[in-house]
């Protein structure tokens, strides 16, 4: 996926969860959205260099959005929408080798408890339903999900256990956003539910996928399969 074109700047203050105040290198103010709701732990410190697009719809409160952070010589790509949008793009290109085979795929689609799986594939004889997750937090030498306590998610991993008792086929996906070359486990120590819960449903039927992406100043893409 191509970035659109990025404007350095140094975070002054993140709040509010989906705010934060940027000086530009132009020495410009600006607020920021931060489309993330997580508690983005490891991803951002004050002074710390962001990279923002720019947007000029008159329908925007807010015309800039933040896509990337760098931390230590590591860049995050803090933007949770993008997970979606590669592992798309990686499905139809063929390197997520475990999810090639079908002929149709369909983002958001409804299912399960009022929700929407993220990317549904299908063929002549199969549904695969594929949950994708957003992975920015780093706690020590490790790469973990969630950073924080999530309901949501832990109903997810429910929601794709009744898929497989359907007798579908149901991938929770994993996509590492930032550049660190670190193993992947999940953070217990965050949320216990969840935890127990990814536990108890992949001893069960659904598949665990954990991709690495590369991202540059241009581009973000998924390039290798990190072992789980």
């Amino acid at each position: 996926m191509q970035f659109e074109k990025l404007i350095h700047g140094k975070l002054i203050k993140r709040y509010k969860r989906f705010l934060a105040d940027v000086i530009l290198d132009n020495g410009d103010e600006i607020t920021a959205h931060v489309p993330n709701s997580g508690a983005m732990t490891s991803c951002i410190e004050q002074n710390c260099d962001v990279w923002l697009t720019f947007h000029d719809n008159p329908k925007r409160k807010l015309k800039y959005t933040l896509e990337l952070t760098k931390m230590g010589e590591n860049l995050i790509c803090t933007n949770t929408g993008v997970a979606n949008k590669i592992a798309i793009e990686a499905i139809e290109k063929g390197v997520i080798k475990e999810l090639q085979g079908y002929s149709s795929l369909k983002p958001e689609q409804k299912y399960g408890q009022n929700s929407r799986i993220d990317i549904l594939l299908e063929n002549e004889n199969e549904k695969c339903y594929v949950e994708v997750k957003s992975v920015s937090l780093r706690i020590d030498d490790y790469l973990a999900f969630p950073d924080a306590v999530t309901s949501r998610g832990t109903k997810h991993l429910n929601e794709l256990y009744e898929m497989t008792l359907q007798g579908h086929r149901a991938v929770m996906l994993y996509i590492i956003q930032r550049t660190d070359d670190l193993p992947f486990r999940l953070a217990k120590e965050i949320d216990k539910k969840y935890f127990e819960a990814f536990n108890e449903v992949t001893t069960k039927g659904v598949e665990v996928l954990v991709y690495q992406s590369y991202i540059d100043f241009e581009n973000i893409k998924i390039d290798k399969k990190v072992l789980f």
